[in-house]
């Protein structure tokens, strides 16, 4: 009857527990704090309201530079890179120590087994009768529970803190996919610039060369002086210095892409060229919203929700606690025994404990939380303002490097025809072959300068994809 009583009791109190679990927890509630936003950018595109960060989200934002070679090498970055790879394994951390916090909120179960042979001295201070065995054996096997009841919430505000901290660190993992999305891009770009580079500097050697060949075959005929065949002969140099530079950063681009994508220093595939690539224009009317999807910003914002959590375990502290514990098994000195009715033994018992006086140990625990919740705060939107500078800054660098671009491509066009002409001139002998040098060096010069500015146009692109969060595509691949 009394077995009967107690195991009420029991039922009793976890009953009493679990309906007290679902009850209020100390500290405030998350609420994301109200942001001024800009009514426009300063580039002058619109910021409409109506669009959601998902519909305009485009996680593979690379494929629209529409060159399969670019998308091979950001696909392995994604799968190899060792930074990848970190953050990965840091995503799996912080979910093994939400799973850690979140099973406090649980029972926790156990058994026990045991034995022991153990031998008393025959000769100690009391002899053993004869009658004694000296040699004892004790087993034991038991099932032991324990349980600290969340009445006041200080273990599901340390779940919502955990769990806020795994969504921070996945934030943080899509941050380095986007960078190195981005870094491999910006570094297959700079390769193809170096390759029209190089390109361009052999077409002006052979071009050279060719002229001095035939200012050699005038000289040796009188036609030109030496002066001029000097000249045409430091032209040649000149061109040929700048290859071997540029075959030089060739390699070093290599190898530096070779370590995004988790690989040993070697040659990289080339696809298109920088005039060949896609280059993609914004919308006239880009939405504010979608600063939301960004890693930065997000993972600001789970760092906030935890530390928000926070102030709700350390305000738990001022509060009592209430843990039950609970055993049954059994005990016997001859294991053929152990499990037999009079072996049984069990217990169970409760534990209340509250602070009585902490010297204000508890208060400046709720202090510095508190503290750290304003400094998640803060950050916040910090993140939220250095995204719309980042999306200006990159507004306004696509427009303005589009402009350059465009001047490049005139100029180009402009001393092509100058060089041209100035070569007719002097095969009439309407001007000298100083005309000639001008020309040919100002448009060798040019033409790298066009490589240059399409290179900058493109990973003006890529820099506003990387600042939205992932570029501005209707659909995601």
């Amino acid at each position: 009857m009394n077995r009967i009583a107690l195991s009420a009791t029991l039922c009793a109190l976890i009953a009493t527990s679990a309906l007290l679990i679902t009850g209020c927890a100390v500290g405030p509630d998350y609420a994301r704090p109200t942001l001024e936003t800009p009514a426009a950018w300063r580039s002058g595109s619109a910021l409409p309201a109506s669009e959601k960060p998902e519909e305009l989200a485009n996680l593979a934002w690379w494929t629209q530079l529409e060159d399969p070679v670019l998308d091979a090498l950001v696909a392995e970055a994604l799968a190899s890179n060792r930074d990848m790879k970190i953050a990965a394994a840091r995503v799996d951390e912080a979910a093994g120590l939400l799973g850690t916090t979140r099973a406090q909120l649980f029972p926790q179960l156990g058994v026990s087994l045991g034995g022991s042979r153990a031998q008393s001295s025959e000769r100690g201070i009391t002899p053993l009768p004869a009658t004694v065995n000296p040699i004892n054996n004790q087993y034991s096997a038991a099932l032991n529970v324990s349980w600290e009841i969340d009445l006041f919430g200080r273990l599901r505000r340390a779940t919502e803190a955990s769990q806020a901290q795994l969504l921070a660190t996945e934030e943080a993992r899509r941050g380095v996919a986007l960078s190195l999305a981005t870094t491999v891009a910006n570094s297959y770009i700079s390769l193809r610039d170096l390759d029209r580079q190089l390109e361009v500097s052999r077409q002006t050697l052979v071009t050279r060369e060719e002229t001095l060949r035939i200012f050699d075959l005038r000289f040796k005929g009188g036609f030109v002086s030496e002066m001029e065949l000097s000249q045409a002969r430091s032209e040649v140099e000149t061109a040929r210095i700048a290859i071997p530079t540029i075959e030089q950063s060739i390699a070093q681009q290599e190898n530096a892409i070779s370590a995004l994508l988790g690989r040993l220093p070697g040659p990289i595939v080339r696809g298109k060229t920088v005039a060949e690539m896609g280059l993609p224009l914004p919308p006239v009317s880009l939405p504010s919203v979608v600063l939301e999807r960004r890693p930065d910003i997000r993972q600001a914002e789970q760092a906030l929700v935890a530390s928000n959590a926070q102030i709700g375990v350390a305000k738990a502290a001022y509060f009592p606690t209430v843990s039950l514990t609970g055993l049954l098994g059994s005990s016997s000195v001859a294991f053929s025994d152990l499990f037999s009715g009079p072996a049984r033994v069990w217990s169970y018992g409760g534990t209340l404990a509250a602070p009585i006086f902490t010297a204000g140990a508890i208060a400046g625990q709720v202090q510095a939380a508190e503290a750290r919740q304003q400094q998640a705060l803060e950050q916040y939107r910090k993140a939220i303002e250095t995204a719309f500078r980042e999306v200006d800054d990159a507004l306004i660098g696509g427009i303005k490097s589009r402009e350059v671009l465009d001047a490049r491509i005139r100029q180009v066009a402009a001393l092509t025809s100058y060089a041209r002409n100035a070569r007719l001139r002097y095969d009439a002998g309407y001007s000298d072959y100083l005309t000639i040098m001008d020309a040919e060096r100002n448009l060798f010069q040019a033409q790298i300068n066009e490589s240059q500015a399409r290179a900058q146009a493109l990973t003006a692109v890529t820099t506003l994809f990387k600042v939205l969060g992932g570029g501005w595509a209707a659909t995601t691949p």
